[in-house]
């Protein structure tokens, strides 16, 4: 079979592209250019991460010294409030306690009336015949002492007066006298240089002087 018509013989030879001179040295400055702009960006990531996290550090500590002024102005605010509070308390405090005082003194004053009073009923000659007692032991042996009643208590006081005398060794100059102007359980006892009354003021200034001493 004849190939001779429009067949083109094989070439062996191929031919490549030949770098021109200095190449290399081109490579090599790229890959510097390379390293450095890597090593750049890393810099500018390593400046942005501590940026960053100065920014952030910043950020909180802002916060946190805002979060601080927030908390002493509240406990401050608090404490103005609490300062207030515990002032008008103290006022009221103060006023429950003169008021309860007060209520309290009355209530006992108002008790040591009603035993008075009780033991005046039980035992009206009870009170005179003590301080028949108090006035013989400040007067001169002898001495004479006039006791006033209400014509009821005087038979009660006498034979009270005959008690005493009986147990005592001294002759006890006592004179009782009726008169009707006395209520019962009063009396007025009288002596040389002297003088003593019983009755419903004096009994309520005896019960008031002890409250006092109390301190009620």
């Amino acid at each position: 079979m004849d190939q001779s018509h429009g067949a083109k013989p094989f070439r062996f030879a191929t031919e490549f592209a030949v770098a021109p001179p200095g190449s290399t040295g081109d490579a090599h400055a790229t890959a510097l250019e390379v390293a450095a702009l890597r090593a750049e960006i890393e810099a500018l990531r390593a400046d942005h991460a501590v940026a960053l996290s100065k920014a952030r550090s910043e950020g909180y500590m802002e916060a946190l010294g805002q979060m601080r002024a927030e908390r002493e102005q509240a406990v401050l605010a608090a404490l103005d409030a609490l300062h207030a509070e515990w002032e008008v308390f103290g006022e009221a405090r103060d006023a429950m306690i003169e008021a309860l005082r007060g209520e309290a003194s009355a209530l006992a004053l108002s008790i040591g009336e009603a035993l008075a009073a009780q033991a005046l009923r039980e035992a009206p000659g009870e009170a005179i015949d003590q301080a028949i007692g108090r006035v013989l032991s400040q007067i001169a042996r002898g001495q004479e002492v006039t006791v006033s009643v209400h014509p009821d208590l005087a038979e009660d006081i006498e034979a009270r007066i005959a008690t005493r005398q009986a147990g005592d060794r001294r002759r006890l100059n006592l004179v009782v006298l009726r008169d009707d102007t006395l209520a019962p359980g009063d009396a007025h006892l009288r002596w040389e240089g002297g003088g003593l009354r019983l009755d419903a003021a004096e009994r309520r200034r005896a019960v008031a002087e002890e409250l006092a001493a109390l301190g009620v």
